[in-house]
């Protein structure tokens, strides 16, 4: 099962979807206005957002942009009330992955959330894990082999800093801990017994010097861990 953000400012909606996406098994977190979903959205991995546009303290379609711009390959469900052509063009234009009207029903919501949820999950350009075209160069991981380019260069990677960007890259824009970090580690083929926590920040550096220039940075997130994101012009 999935973990949900959904953001709406209606407390009587907001609680009736997230109780049906309990019921069905999925683990949610809930916003009642923009600045706290993208509060959540700084803190904490979710597999799919719900997003109502009309949010107030920050606009859901400001919320969705911020996404995009952060959080590349999250998916997002548009739920609203603004039923326009115009307002559905928009949304999907700036980067949403459906769009529900309201008012709705309930089995239609939880059958588009799971097919967004399954195409999210889908391997693409041949089982590679790839983000977007960023800043100056495009970067792509082999899912299956420890291989990774940037553009049409192949970088020099070590089997760790492979399974460091992989996990960075699957979960771009949000934060990854150190422990999912050493943990994937330590399920790799010969590379039983413990791993040191302090040697994870020597692979963080050297995985920084060798994305310099690609647009891309990893942040520090105090506490937290560590956040795969574009760097600002």
């Amino acid at each position: 099962m999935a973990h949900i953000l959904i953001a709406e400012d209606d407390e009587l909606l907001r609680d009736a979807v997230s109780a049906q996406l309990m019921q069905a098994g999925h683990t949610v977190a809930a916003a009642a206005h923009g600045l706290q979903a993208r509060g959540f959205l700084e803190s904490t991995r979710f597999d799919g957002v719900i997003l109502d546009l009309g949010l107030p303290k920050l606009d859901g379609m400001d919320v969705l942009r911020w996404i995009r711009q952060r959080v590349l390959a999250l998916p997002v469900l548009i739920l609203t009330a603004r039923d326009g052509v115009d307002d559905r063009v928009n949304g999907l234009n700036a980067g949403a992955d459906d769009y529900l009207t309201k008012p709705f029903i309930m089995a239609e919501l939880q059958a588009r959330l799971a097919a967004m949820l399954r195409r999210s999950r889908m391997p693409a350009f041949g089982g590679s894990l790839e983000l977007a075209s960023l800043g100056a160069a495009r970067l792509r991981v082999d899912a299956q082999q420890p291989r990774a380019w940037l553009g049409d260069d192949e970088m020099e990677l070590t089997q760790r800093e492979w399974s460091l960007l992989s996990l960075l890259v699957a979960n771009a824009g949000q934060v990854v801990s150190r422990e999912d970090v050493l943990g994937a580690w330590q399920a790799e083929p010969g590379e039983g017994g413990g791993v040191a926590s302090n040697a994870l920040e020597v692979y963080v550096h050297r995985l920084r010097r060798k994305l310099t220039d690609s647009g891309l940075g990893i942040r520090n997130v105090r506490g937290l861990g560590y956040l795969l994101e574009t760097n600002s012009p």
